[in-house]
Parts: C-alpha cells; structure tokens; sequence
C-alpha cells in the first residue's frame, strides 16, 4: 500500500503506540482485501461494545489502546449491554454492569462519545453524501451507504476503533465507485407499508441475496418509504442477506447513478411477503416480552408509542430501545413520561439484541424482522412480528 507521510510516521510510532498499532492493523485490513492506499474517514461508529462480546480480553485490549491513543475524527458506539442509567429497572446483573461501564470508561479515555446507539445518523453522527466512514454496526452501514450516499464497509469493532484513532482507513470495497452497483433488480410487485412490512421485505431480498450469491439488490416498485421504514430495511436485509448497500428506485440517491440491473431479476408478490412474515412469527408462542426499537427507535416512533399508551397499562414487561439524545428529548416533550406512567420501560444505550437478556423470556412480539433474527438465533425465544400497533395491544391485552 502506499502511504502518505503522516500515515508512515503513525505506523513508525510517531504518534505513540495505539496509532502504531492501529495503523499495523488497517494496513494488514488494506493488504487483504487489495486495497492500494488509504482514505481519510470523517466519522466512525464502533461495534463490539457489550461486555457479553468483549470479556476480559477484549477489555484488555481496549485498555492497552487507551493508554495513549486519541481519536482524531467524530466518534460514536454501538449499543452496550445494558442501559447505563436504568440498567437495576431492566434486570441486569450488578457484576454485569459494573464490567460493562469498565468498557464504556476504556472508550471514553480515548475521546469516544460514549452514546451507545445502531443508529448514529439520529443523534449526531450524521455524514453527508459521499463521505467515506469507517462505521461497523450492519445496519448503520447500510443505511450510510444506501440512503445518504456516504461510504463505508463494515468494519469490525478493532478495525473501526484503528481508523478512530488515526483518521484513515483502506481504500477498497463500498469506497469505490466500481462495487457500488447493483447486482439483481428486485421488482416488488405489492404494497409495503409500515417498519414490520419493510423489515419482512428485507429478509425475502436477503435471503434471495443468499440464494443467488449476490451483494447489491437494486428495488423497484416501492412508492414512498420514511427514515423510519428504511432503516428497518436496512436492518433486515443486512441481518438475513449480508447485504451492505441497496438502491431503491425514486427514493436512495444513488439509484441513478449506476446503470440499472436486467439481467437478474426477482419479482416479489403479496403472497412471498406473506410467507415471509409466516415464517417471522411462531405459532405456538407464549408472549412475555414486547420490544420496539430494533434499530433503535427515533423520536417519531417515541411520539406514535406515547400517543398510543396515553391512559393505557401494560401488563407484559415491554421495552422501548433507543439512543440516550433521543430519549432526552422524549422527556422534553413529554411523551417518556406517557410511556412510563403506562408501566412501559425506556432502555437507552442498549437493546433487546445484545442486553443479557437470555432464559428471562418465553416469546418477544417486535415490530422488527431483525430482532426475530437474533430474538431466536442468540436468546432462543419464540417470536412474534406486527406493526407497532399491534405490539402495543399485545402488551396491554
């Protein structure tokens, strides 16, 4: 790889140990995958934030690259294990939450912002279109690269941690214009509507993905899509396909930008999105557990959940995940107040994917196909998918 001045002194150790280090390890990333230089990043989210993940090795790590290492661009976390101001509400273990703060501290010690959210882009970090990033939870990266236009591949939590602390990160994959295009022209041919409906047409192009060993579907037939509905499909066609990026007709601001697939093509009908939703929902479930918030929700959804319980009672343990920024101005403007006199719950910095959660619960009803994905793959539940209505009567009822 050829290096610029700055990026041999960091690998020369220059700027210290922990940019050494990470520099050896970008360059090592760089190699494999062909990459001929570097590309400097104005932002990076890390992944791998839950002690669950990260144990005593990966906390020794973190502690060794904090010993002098500084980030030199906006960075964020993803969601850590638990909520780290209500975690005693929600039922986490104190040892848990004591380790689990050992790492948000590690993070804070190298000037990371220690929001703990999949969902960067609503509270902050927030690229434009054709930034490169080096941003490491899959559905984050899929929504950069796919409905703002920035560029990133997805990192691993060392890798993004690396480009934190140097600014850079291998010029190769999604930040060339050559691997952005589409593969497979996904024509859907039904309605969709709502975050269950998108995140249920996620996992049909995902698994098509699989099945045709293909990475970028290129989707037309969908009128009108909201942040909301995006990023639920950003979610699911990451988790059940691997994709990275996707170009939507009308709506993605690359769509255009790149000659439209037509020599592979799927057609979706209501029947395929009812099949798929089929096979989201268990029939023998026993409901004890509601989440929404998967990726985490925005304040939009906040506002349409307060709106709903308003005078209501839960009687299911029923969580809301989000962002603490998005959670603060709920409380401004009233609605977490709603939500809690209702007896729903608010879980910040977390959610139902990565908090310890596993053998609490029988079965989790979500408005999520991701969450249904890990709801049965990582904590064994039976699961339950509906619109956001329909979790809310479910909790109540």
């Amino acid at each position: 790889m050829k290096l610029s001045q700055e990026e041999q002194e960091m690998l020369n150790g220059k700027y210290g140990k922990a940019a050494k280090k990470s520099m050896e390890i970008l360059i090592t990333l760089g190699e494999i995958f062909d990459a001929d230089s570097m590309v400097e990043v104005t932002g990076v989210q890390i992944a791998g934030v839950s002690y669950a993940n990260l144990d005593e090795a990966g906390l020794e790590f973190l502690n060794e690259m904090a010993e002098d290492g500084k980030v030199k661009v906006l960075t964020t976390l993803n969601p850590a294990g638990m909520d780290r101001e209500n975690w005693q509400a929600l039922g986490i273990d104190e040892n848990f939450a004591i380790n689990q703060n050992r790492a948000i501290d590690a993070f804070a010690k190298m000037g990371i912002i220690t929001t703990c959210s999949c969902t960067p882009y609503l509270i902050g970090n927030s690229p434009h279109f054709g930034q490169h990033l080096a941003w490491a939870e899959s559905s984050a990266v899929c929504y950069a690269n796919s409905v703002i236009g920035a560029r990133t591949n997805r990192e691993g939590g060392p890798s993004a941690l690396a480009s934190a602390l140097t600014g850079k990160t291998p010029r190769y994959g999604y930040h060339l214009d050559e691997n952005r295009y589409g593969e497979v022209l996904i024509n859907v041919k039904t309605f969709v509507s709502g975050t269950d409906q998108f995140g249920i047409l996620g996992k049909f192009v995902g698994d098509k993905l699989v099945e045709l060993g293909k990475k970028i579907p290129y989707i037309t037939g969908v009128s009108s899509a909201t942040v909301e509905e995006l990023k639920s499909l950003c979610a699911s066609v990451a988790t059940y396909g691997g994709a990275a990026m996707f170009h939507m007709e009308n709506i993605t601001p690359e769509y255009n930008k790149y000659p439209k697939p037509s020599k592979l093509v799927v057609e979706i009908s209501q029947d395929d999105m009812d099949k798929a939703r089929s096979e989201l929902t268990d029939s023998d479930i026993e409901i004890d557990f509601v989440s929404i918030g998967c990726p985490h929700a925005s304040l939009h959804e906040i506002a349409t959940i307060a709106k709903l319980l308003e005078g209501k009672k839960v009687k299911k343990e029923f969580w809301i995940t989000t962002a603490r920024p998005t959670k603060k101005i709920a409380d401004q403007a009233g609605y977490s107040k709603t939500i809690e006199d209702a007896g729903a719950k608010f879980a910040a910095d977390t959610c139902c994917v990565v908090a310890p959660i596993k053998g609490r619960f029988k079965g989790i009803m979500v408005d999520s196909a991701k969450a249904c994905y890990y709801g049965r793959a990582k904590n064994k539940f039976k699961v339950k998918i509906g619109t956001i209505q329909e979790c809310i009567e479910e909790a109540i009822k």
